[in-house]
């Protein structure tokens, strides 16, 4: 299950571990409504990643094998 963040009406973000379908939870701290929100991610891809890392075809660019 993935951590989401909600937003009530007085303006309190509070994240929670729901499962993914959920829309709505009841703020832990005004017991009003809060809707889910769009946040930001931290996550990045750096480096030369998995298909640099082996799992890419031992053919050079000619089509040759190494």
């Amino acid at each position: 299950m993935p951590v989401y963040e909600f937003e009530c009406p007085n303006g309190e973000i509070t994240e929670k571990l729901v499962r993914m379908d959920t829309q709505e939870i009841v703020c832990p701290k005004c017991k009003e409504t809060a809707k889910k929100i769009i946040s930001c991610c931290a996550f990045e891809l750096k480096g030369g990643g998995w298909y640099a890392d082996g799992y890419a075809s031992s053919r050079n660019k000619t089509g040759r094998s190494k």
